[in-house]
């Protein structure tokens, strides 16, 4: 497996008989990585949502943090149903502890 959270990019060994012992890593990160991807995988969702009152019809959106991958699909079913009223900034919180998973849908650009 190859680490994602840094430049790097270290190839991770991970020995799921002993522990999830993780070897190849250059920093901690990749420790905590390779175990997470391993048991528990999780993904920033990015995304569109419909804006009205501006003159944007679709805004970029994204999770402000990882969720679990197996609520992927979930979360982008709820995506589906949001409109966002003009103007808002960037960062805007357009949906708090989606799926109650913590993370919160937050706009990508100012519309």
């Amino acid at each position: 497996m190859i680490c994602i959270l840094c430049p790097i990019g270290c190839h991770l060994s991970i020995d799921i008989e002993n522990d999830y012992k993780v070897t190849g890593n250059s920093c901690p990160k990749g420790e905590g990585y390779g175990k997470e991807e391993l048991i528990a995988p999780k993904r920033v969702v990015t995304s569109i949502v419909r804006a009205y009152g501006g003159i944007h019809n679709m805004v970029p959106v994204k999770t402000d943090k990882s969720i679990p991958k197996e609520l992927i699909f979930e979360c982008m079913e709820l995506l589906k149903n949001i409109k966002v009223q003009s103007p808002q900034k960037i960062g805007t919180i357009i949906f708090e502890n989606i799926l109650n998973t913590g993370a919160n849908i937050v706009l990508t650009r100012d519309i």
